[in-house]
């Protein structure tokens, strides 16, 4: 049996002292009952009783305020997913980073078929272990996954990896680790630039799909990062499908208790759906890039080839005298034919008589004329026409 604390029995002896006091008590209020201590009886609940019939003014004990319970804000660490997650399995560690890393290719039936590859960090790991399956679309899928790796992390492993055949189209999931392993913004676009030249070294046909959502990380903070991917994105002219609107943030049941990683059921299945359409769109937005060759049809048999003859096109060569070039002094003498001193009255003009009659020469030539100034007068038209 347990000893009684020396702390118990002070506490008594100084309960049953405040009891026994006089206490004048003021009308209206019941008097004070004298109750041995109680151990199921808190303190402040006997200092409450003790209040309300009033206490000597020797003793003014500390005024006890009942306030109401607070009620916490929900903060973003607060906000958990209500989904289900599949247990997490062990994955070999990477040689480079020394992260848990996967890479899932093709099996060698599907050669035919145009090779996809898929990058990203820990959101594929459903994916790569079965929990969740890609729709089917009219390509073979490669996955290369590494939990908790950071866009420096992600280049690295792509450098590291070895791919049976260069992929025709590059599906990057926006690496949402940044958010804890970047000091700064600008870091985290440098980094994922980097990343980009990488992947773009290996397939010149490229898409990035934005990061889900985080329940535990402000929703500022992650708008922050999605508009510095980006603006990395569009200098490198490659396309950033954004991906918060299929993500409501009041649905829970996208997302797993931790507030991080999506749920197998519905979370995984959105991302899934979203990632296959981005990967058929590029293929579609390549193969209309780039049209196939028109061929043309054989004749039908029986019929005569034509032959194509090639048609010469008519060359006009203009054949003249160059205008000689304009001379700074157009009072000068200029030389013309050959190599003779031109005059005012070229013999090379023929003349051309013209006879007048007498009457139209009376009106012609003015009356206050001489006779000399009649006779230049007629040189110059007998010349001139």
């Amino acid at each position: 049996m347990p000893r009684r604390g020396r702390r118990s029995e002070a506490a008594k002896a100084r309960w049953r002292k405040l009891e026994s006091v006089p206490v004048d008590a003021k009308p209206g209020t019941p008097p004070l009952t004298t109750s041995a201590w109680n151990p199921t009886r808190s303190p402040p609940k006997k200092m409450s009783r003790l209040l309300e019939g009033g206490l000597p003014d020797q003793m003014s004990p500390p005024v006890v305020r009942q306030e109401e319970p607070r009620v916490r804000p929900a903060s973003p660490g607060s906000r958990r997913g209500t989904g289900r997650r599949h247990r997490v399995e062990t994955w070999p560690a990477s040689r480079v980073t020394r992260r848990s890393c996967k890479l899932v290719l093709p099996t060698a039936g599907a050669l035919e078929k145009k090779f996809a590859l898929l990058v990203g960090d820990s959101h594929l790991r459903a994916i790569v272990d079965g929990y969740s399956t890609m729709p089917k679309g009219d390509f073979s899928l490669g996955v290369l996954a590494s939990p908790g790796a950071s866009a420096e992390e992600l280049k690295l492993e792509v450098l590291d990896a070895v791919l049976p055949r260069t992929p025709e189209v590059i599906c990057l999931l926006a690496p949402s680790n940044n958010l804890t392993a970047s000091r700064t913004f600008v870091e985290a676009g440098a980094a994922f630039d980097a990343l980009l030249s990488t992947i773009c070294n290996l397939s010149a046909n490229v898409v990035v799909v934005d990061f889900p959502p985080r329940l535990c990380v402000e929703e500022s903070v992650q708008q922050l990062l999605r508009q510095e991917f980006q603006r990395v994105a569009a200098q490198r002219s490659i396309r950033y499908l954004p991906v918060t609107e299929h993500f409501p943030l009041s649905s829970l049941a996208l997302w797993s208790r931790d507030g991080v990683h999506l749920s197998d059921h519905p979370g995984m299945e959105v991302l899934a759906q979203l990632l296959e359409a981005a990967i058929c769109s590029q293929l579609e937005l390549s193969a209309s890039k780039s049209p196939a060759p028109v061929m043309l049809a054989d004749p039908p048999p029986g019929t005569a080839s034509i032959t194509a003859v090639r048609r010469c096109l008519p060359r006009l060569v203009v054949v003249g005298e160059v205008a000689a070039p304009r001379r700074s002094e157009p009072f000068a003498w200029t030389v013309v034919g050959g190599g003779r001193k031109g005059d005012l009255l070229d013999s090379s003009i023929p003349p051309n008589p013209v006879c007048f009659s007498p009457a139209l020469l009376e009106e012609m030539v003015p009356a206050s004329f001489d006779f000399v100034d009649v006779l230049l007068y007629y040189l110059c038209i007998f010349y001139f026409y």
